[in-house]
């Protein structure tokens, strides 16, 4: 039902006049100057109250709400002070006189109580943004019931409205749905990152379905979240035909890749291809998936650089999954050596040098192939697993080449270099013609 401003507001203003004569008064001044008074002895109480109680050690011990319950008390311990020392001089003032003369001191005792109230409820939500949106709109609430303008104000954003497709939009539909939706996203994205941590948790699910409950859980309750607050501010979800088929047409012309990356993520996660830990390669990226997205995967290549790949490049590209089916991993080391060494006991010193580097597994052991003839050496290949590829790859390198320069220089064994003979050759001069 629609209501007229004027109308809206003049209940209110009738309600004003029957005691602006009494406002517009001495008592206005006392009242005045007794806010000031409570809001000094507030102040002062809060500043003695927060310099002597030590709330830490107060409340060693205590359950961890009850303890944040404390702190925030504490913080706002100046507007409990101000709250009872204006109840007094309201009830003082309600004895002596009449009730119209003390208006002002119930008032402020009203708005300073609500403001408590919500400053330590709302002070529960770690989310500042949200925190700030919910004491604001809860206050502002609070203010215009008591001061009698919430239905007048209701009225009137809501007596200018358009009608779009079947769906009557008001300024007060706006700013209701909002809020609601704000704090619903809020609550679901709170209960998925609960759910999430409780799933990961769990040591009986892989990585790949624990990441694919936590994402679906997450959707659902954002999905359910949506349509409970459309629910409650009385929007009719059969009026969204209209934006449905919008969406399906922004769909199909200009959101096909983020919809491909959102199901190719599904994908992987449900055939469990590529999964959190794997050492995977795609193109010339190579590295360690972190992390696994909506959009994307996150594969650090452990050189300061995090590389976020489109899931849709896993389902259509060419990937090598180092860790797939088990998390060994081959590594080759090639070298030459001199045609004066032997090839047999190359190999034997190859091979022991490597099974003393720490990471290099012993089933299976490391071998060395003798691989060609070289121009100017003998060429070997050292291959050796290791068991713990998401530790490093070049910090195993490293060690086994170091081992067997180590292990060449004991044993005698030299590495050739190429020697290089450059000749200079005077050019004949020419004959003079003649």
């Amino acid at each position: 039902m629609d209501f007229n401003v004027h109308q809206a507001f003049a209940s209110a203003g009738e309600s004003l006049r029957a005691t602006a004569h009494d406002l517009f008064s001495i008592w206005l001044a006392v009242q005045i100057a007794e806010i000031g008074i409570a809001a000094g002895i507030a102040a002062a109480a809060a500043n003695v109250a927060q310099r002597r109680l030590k709330l830490l050690e107060l409340t060693s011990g205590w359950p961890g709400p009850l303890r944040e319950f404390c702190r925030l008390v504490l913080a706002n311990i100046g507007t409990l002070v101000f709250v009872l020392v204006v109840g007094v001089m309201h009830g003082a003032m309600l004895s002596l006189t009449w009730p119209s003369r003390s208006y002002l001191l119930g008032v402020a005792s009203s708005l300073a109580t609500a403001w408590f109230v919500i400053a330590v409820v709302a002070g529960l939500i770690r989310n500042r943004f949200v925190y700030r949106l919910v004491a604001i709109s809860a206050w502002t609430f609070a203010a215009l019931s008591i001061l009698g303008l919430l239905q007048p104000t209701m009225a009137a954003l809501d007596s200018v409205a358009v009608v779009f497709g079947g769906l009557r939009i008001s300024p007060l539909l706006v700013i209701k749905t909002a809020v609601l939706l704000i704090l619903a996203l809020w609550a679901a994205t709170a209960a998925g990152d609960f759910f999430d941590r409780r799933v990961r948790s769990a040591t009986d699910l892989t990585p790949s379905i624990q990441v694919l409950i936590g994402k679906v859980a997450r959707l659902l309750l954002i999905t359910f979240a949506i349509l409970i607050t459309l629910s409650t501010v009385g929007i009719d979800l059969s009026a969204l035909a209209f934006f449905s088929g919008a969406v399906g047409v922004g769909v199909g012309f200009g959101l096909q890749k983020i919809v491909s990356n959102l199901v190719s993520g599904i994908i992987l996660l449900a055939d469990k291809s590529i999964k959190p830990g794997d050492v995977i390669s795609v193109g010339d990226q190579f590295g360690w998936v972190t992390n696994m997205g909506a959009r994307y995967t996150s594969v650090d290549t452990r050189d300061g650089r995090e590389i976020l790949i489109p899931n849709e490049d896993f389902v259509t590209q060419h990937v090598v999954n180092w860790s797939y089916s088990n998390n060994r991993m081959m590594l080759i080391a090639r070298f030459g050596v001199s045609y004066d060494s032997d090839p047999h006991r190359v190999q034997e010193v190859a091979v022991a040098a490597a099974a003393r580097v720490p990471r290099v597994m012993a089933d299976p052991a490391p071998v060395c192939y003798f691989e060609a003839f070289g121009e100017s050496s003998l060429d070997f290949s050292l291959r050796y697993w290791i068991a713990d590829p998401s530790n490093g790859i070049i910090n195993v390198r490293a060690p086994v080449m170091l081992a067997l320069w180590d292990a060449f220089k004991r044993e005698g064994i030299d590495v050739p270099f190429p020697v290089r003979d450059v000749r200079i050759r005077r050019a004949p001069a020419e004959t003079p013609k003649g």
